[in-house]
């Protein structure tokens, strides 16, 4: 009886192993704590609906039907953490992922998942020496900061007719990319630069900078850097009577930069790095059922993150496979 019992136990677990789903692990970084927490949170967010959606329609690779899986780590925006967060998601050995947020933690981190051959699609990070490292394995679904930059540039001198401007960034990756190109572009157009300053992303107080700017008497000023520096930087002016048009990238085009900046707001001017959200086929839906389910969270990269889990899926769905190495060559087209 005991035997009987035994092999009864093992076919019911052949039977079970049989009809179960296979899992497809799709990593996620960003900083889910600290003063840029509100980007990290509205992009899992979108990483989220993504995964919903994935798994309400059934999706079958290779002939089986699999289940999608959302790992999601935070690297407070930190390079350090975010590569010990790459390094993680490689030991759970994810399919692939979707991330980091900012360009000084996807460009080190970048170097884990090539080594272990996973793909990377990152939804905000914007420096051009991510894709020019030569990894197979890194993507970006965004324009970088020669289009953010320039065309930014560009608007300043052509549209606002701006001839002496003022430059601050935060010393990131980021940053200090996206002003060293706007810079480089007025310039060319005929902009005279009349301040270079710099700060970096934990500042509040901005004074000293913007005392020594206001002496200059600049017709605009072009931060590189996120909205936890630009609300409060905006306030300061607004306290100095500085009401220059204030212009940035992506970085600063969010939700929240309305909340830290109060009426100064009025005065931004910032690129987004893709179309935006109204203009996307399907785009205004796809904002209502996001506020349904995350009320008050949206900033400005949850969009592009929800199509890079969608291009990760559809292309391991035409390669028939989730593994890197064979769906690699199909997201590479």
């Amino acid at each position: 009886m005991k035997i009987k019992l035994t092999m009864t136990a093992a076919a019911l677990a052949l039977s079970f192993g049989a009809h179960a789903q296979e899992v497809v692990k799709i990593g996620h970084v960003a900083p889910l704590s600290g003063a840029q927490a509100h980007y990290g949170k509205d992009n899992e967010n979108g990483a989220k609906m993504a995964i919903e959606d994935l798994n309400k329609k059934g999706v079958t690779i290779g002939g089986k039907k699999v289940t999608f899986q959302l790992l999601s780590e935070d690297d407070a925006a930190d390079p350090k953490q975010g590569t010990a967060a790459a390094q993680k998601l490689v030991d759970a050995k994810v399919n692939g992922v979707v991330g980091h947020l900012n360009s000084g933690t996807t460009i080190p981190a970048s170097k884990i998942y090539y080594d272990a051959g996973i793909p990377q699609i990152t939804p905000s990070a914007t420096n051009p020496k991510y894709t020019q490292q030569g990894f197979n394995t890194a993507f970006r679904i965004i324009a970088n900061d020669n289009a953010l930059g320039a065309a930014t540039a560009l608007y300043a001198v052509n549209a606002l007719k701006a001839k002496k401007i003022a430059v601050i960034d935060d010393r990131t990756a980021y940053g200090q990319g996206v002003a060293d190109i706007f810079a480089n572009t007025a310039q060319k157009a005929g902009a005279e630069i009349v301040a270079r300053e710099y700060t970096n992303d934990k500042a509040t107080d901005f004074n000293a900078i913007l005392t020594a700017i206001k002496a200059k008497s600049p017709d605009a000023i072009f931060y590189g850097g996120m909205d936890s520096q630009a609300g409060p930087m905006l306030r300061q002016m607004d306290q100095l009577g500085m009401k220059v048009p204030f212009l940035g990238g992506d970085g600063i085009c969010t939700e929240q930069i309305i909340k830290l900046a109060g009426p100064a707001v009025e005065n931004v001017v910032c690129a987004e790095g893709g179309a935006s959200l109204q203009k996307m086929p399907g785009g205004v839906e796809w904002k209502k059922r996001y506020d349904a389910m995350f009320p008050g969270q949206f900033q400005v990269y949850s969009p592009y993150v929800y199509d890079a889990v969608m291009t990760l899926a559809a292309a391991m769905e035409k390669a028939g496979s989730a593994d890197p190495k064979k769906y690699l060559p199909v997201l590479a087209k």
